[in-house]
């Protein structure tokens, strides 16, 4: 499960929260309440995801959690796990066109599997695991 750092600074103006995540280095965000900023912050983790997706490159490894105004924020379970599925497939070496092949389709379908912007069955996002010879577990946790 992906879970980054982030930083919830407060306006002393209008007590607004600004959000950004230092180990992307980039991307920021707002909201007036807490609940609005969170809410913006878990889209612009799926957003920062998205880019190193798109990018072919690997996810930042998450930094400590430092500070009063830092929080985790993790992606949608969904999101979650195609990112899982993702990293998996960069650290397999397995290409694009050979999961396909494993799977009986096409590489267009591994794509749309692998695409944050695409609802996916998770039963489809299994069988990628499989492939990969790993296996998706679910985990639930209290809310913090």
């Amino acid at each position: 499960m992906f879970q980054y750092p982030a930083n919830f600074d407060p306006d002393p103006k209008d007590g607004s929260l600004t959000v950004t995540f230092p180990d992307f280095g980039y991307g920021v965000t707002q909201g007036k309440t807490l609940a609005e900023a969170e809410d913006m912050a878990s889209d612009l983790l799926t957003c920062l995801m998205m880019d190193c997706m798109e990018k072919r490159t690997d996810f930042p490894k998450p930094g400590r959690l430092r500070g009063k105004n830092v929080r985790l924020v993790s992606p949608p379970a969904l999101q979650d796990a195609k990112a899982t599925l993702y990293e998996a497939l960069r650290r397999s070496g397995v290409k694009k066109t050979e999961l396909a092949r494993r799977l009986g389709c096409r590489k267009s379908q591994i794509d749309r599997l692998l695409s944050f912007k695409n609802s996916t069955r998770m039963e489809h996002i299994e069988a990628a695991f499989r492939a990969l010879g790993k296996r998706l577990t679910v985990q639930v946790r209290n809310a913090a």
